[in-house]
């Protein structure tokens, strides 16, 4: 299938105008990188170079946005239905699409988030999470993980990395940060001043870490036993990326707020979303205009995630999920790198970020693309599509070992 035609006549003339309009920054990395590629037409596992035609797997998938692969063909026909008739919808009135939405992602949990708020991006529905433990607790303090990545608007900034927010100016008061996976350290934060502790399941940007056993268990019954809220950022290790629907269903934690994005909107809608416990979605009803998201469950991406979540839900999809894991972990044993799995959440873990980097580079070459984890560049994250066919794995599995064995 042909991708639209491009705007601009050659790659050069892409570059400068993006570099002039947008980034100049990313330009210059891509290219001393050797990365000077255009996104052109995009199927399935792969995308290909708008001008060379060099295609490439996508073994980054956007940190999931990409999760069904490129343009899901259930996800693609739903859309093209929708609008015929729908468009994004009125944020003030009901809907009976986002009712349908939350309605299964509440199933989801199994009943025990029944409040859903939608939102445009990750960052947002973080920002949600955040404020709604403090309306609900009357409380101040985030706990969050040292290297965790939550977006960059301004609750989910301050709760994330320095390097994002030290530039633009002292972080806001009331968060503090302890190391993943240090139950002890996290002890000594929490107290009766905690609003909430705010944790991914595995941090992708630190590099794919595995929590350690019962780590998310006793973080909750930790939280408990201050009152604390637990908000769990599943933006990349939900909808199936683990084997499990929600990552956390591993240990069969239940937190007070999931957060979910990236492909929830099937790769072809922006839409996220944080699952609420009855006591915190008691603050919207309490105060029923008091947040509103003029694109928030935007109606045509309401669609696309109904769609989404039936791919997922389909009998056998998440068993899949960890066949292909297995088959990654056995493949890839005796290869220059520790891999860090769980599901299709990998990490290629390297001695240092030099070798990092070369392996980026050779998995670039041999049409496999990967980044590495901006807080512990040693890894690169390895996020295949879940969708993948046994011949597609077979290929990807000797891309992989013939780059870097």
């Amino acid at each position: 299938m042909a991708g639209p035609e491009q705007p601009f006549p050659s790659s050069e003339e892409t570059m400068a105008a993006f570099a002039r309009h947008l980034s100049a920054g990313k330009v210059e990395l891509y290219r001393s990188l050797g990365l000077e590629l255009v996104m052109g037409r995009r199927e399935g596992i792969r995308f290909w170079d708008a001008f060379s035609g060099r295609s490439w797997i996508n073994c980054h998938s956007n940190g999931g946005v990409f999760n069904l692969g490129h343009r899901h063909p259930r996800v693609v026909s739903a859309l093209r239905a929708a609008l015929d008739g729908l468009d994004v919808g009125n944020h003030h009135l009901v809907s009976g699409f986002r009712a349908a939405l939350a309605s299964r992602l509440s199933a989801s949990t199994g009943g025990r988030l029944p409040g859903v708020v939608f939102a445009p991006g990750g960052g947002e529905v973080v920002d949600i999470a955040i404020k709604t433990a403090r309306g609900a607790t009357g409380r101040q303090r985030v706990v969050s993980a040292q290297g965790g990545y939550h977006g960059h608007t301004g609750l989910a900034l301050a709760a994330g990395d320095p390097e994002y927010r030290d530039p633009f100016g002292p972080n806001l008061p009331g968060f503090v940060q302890v190391p993943f996976g240090d139950l002890d350290a996290l002890a000594a934060m929490v107290d009766h001043e905690t609003a909430a502790v705010l944790l991914e399941p595995i941090p992708a940007t630190l590099g794919m870490p595995l929590p350690p056993p019962g780590y998310l268990a006793s973080v909750a019954a930790l939280c408990r036993e201050w009152g604390a809220k637990l908000i769990l950022d599943e933006v990349q290790t939900g909808l199936g990326r683990t084997g499990r629907m929600w990552c956390a269903q591993w240990e069969e934690v239940a937190p007070d707020a999931l957060v979910t994005g990236k492909g929830l909107g099937g790769g072809l809608y922006p839409m996220a979303a944080v699952l609420l416990s009855a006591e915190l979605h008691e603050v919207f009803h309490r105060r029923p205009f008091v947040h509103i998201a003029t694109f928030g469950g935007a109606e045509l991406g309401c669609v696309c995630a109904l769609a989404a979540l039936d791919v997922v839900g389909e009998d056998g999809f998440l068993e899949r999920v960890c066949e292909l894991s297995e088959g990654f972990g056995e493949a890839f044993a005796g290869l220059p790198f520790e891999l860090r799995r769980r599901g299709l959440m990998m990490g290629l873990v390297f001695p240092d970020p030099a070798a990092a980097l070369a392996g980026a580079a050779a998995l670039f070459d041999a049409g496999v693309f990967v980044v590495w984890a901006n807080n512990d560049r040693r890894v690169l994250q390895f996020l295949p599509p879940l969708v993948l066919t046994d011949a597609e794995a077979d290929e990807l599995i000797g891309r992989v070992c013939g780059a870097l064995s």
